[in-house]
């Protein structure tokens, strides 16, 4: 009988999960599980394992699942999960070093606190430090390669790459690095103010977001990037689309760039109707949106 690739894991300090649930760890409460899911107790056992496993492996990482939707047959493969111990942050002057696990939220809180101004807007960016670096997330008009100096990844055979601003070739809504990067730790620069006004600006930018975007629903924060000349919202809105559903899926009522999971929506729920959105749009005016969503696994 021949050996299929997740049953010769490499031994690791961290842990292996077989068959593990992701609907519990995403934010649209939806999808198929992980075939094994791996949490490396470092950086050196995420190297270890790397460059270890079988060549054939596939090997996929995710975050908290804020921008990701997993599809209900589930990731084949390993799916890594970084754990608390690469969530570490640690200031250094008008710099911030950050773990790729921490949340953008306490990145930005922790700036707010010891005075570093200019990364208030990562406090609206839900999820963690590593997808945010993949995606160039941003908002408010600021993104994450306003604030970047430099990162840390290791790609897929396990070798560490350090990485300037150059060679993470930042454009809208992403990073031009190989696939296979999974990046561990990034330094952020803002500027030295006053910490109470960094606080009043991110409190601001707070109650901003939760009056207009639907941050308490099962959600996958925007769905769609914003097309040329254009915001995907308002395109949405016009073609009719503002509160359509599909199973329990919905175009949220308040902002209508959120897909929501009502109840008991499956991922395929949620993706024909992010597909039938696309649809409507491109018959009504011509343009094509592209996910920002992540949608991985096997349908």
């Amino acid at each position: 009988m021949m050996t299929r690739p997740c049953d010769a894991l490499p031994p690791v300090r961290g842990t292996y999960a077989h068959g593990a649930a992701l609907k519990d760890l995403v934010w649209f409460r939806a999808g198929g599980p992980a075939e094994v899911l791996f949490r490396p107790a470092d950086v050196d056992d995420l190297a270890t394992f790397l460059s270890a496993r079988p060549a054939e492996l596939r090997v996929s990482v995710i975050g908290v699942g804020s921008n990701l939707l997993v599809r209900d047959g589930g990731i084949p493969g390993v799916v890594v999960r970084l754990p608390g111990a690469f969530g570490r942050i640690a200031v250094e002057g008008p710099r911030i070093r950050v773990g790729a696990a921490a949340l953008d939220a306490a990145v930005a809180r922790a700036a707010a606190e010891a005075g570093i101004g200019g990364m208030e807007f990562l406090r609206g960016i839900p999820g963690t430090v590593g997808g945010a670096l993949k995606m160039n997330a941003g908002c408010y008009g600021r993104e994450i390669k306003d604030i970047f100096v430099e990162a840390t990844a290791i790609d897929g055979r396990g070798d560490v790459h350090k990485l300037t601003a150059a060679d993470m070739g930042f454009v809208y809504r992403k990073a031009q690095v190989p696939e296979d990067f999974i990046f561990v730790e990034a330094v952020f620069e803002g500027s030295a103010d006053d910490p109470a006004a960094v606080k009043a600006r991110m409190d601001a930018l707070v109650e901003q977001r939760e009056s207009t975007q639907p941050v308490k629903s099962r959600t996958g924060g925007s769905t769609f990037k914003n097309p040329h000349g254009h915001k995907a919202w308002e395109l949405i809105d016009k073609a009719g689309c503002r509160g359509l559903m599909h199973g329990a899926a919905q175009v949220s009522e308040k902002h209508c760039n959120f897909l929501i999971n009502t109840g008991e929506a499956t991922a395929s729920d949620i993706e024909a109707l992010g597909e039938e959105v696309r649809t409507r749009v491109k018959d009504k005016f011509g343009v094509v949106l592209e996910w920002e969503i992540k949608r991985v696994g096997v349908a």
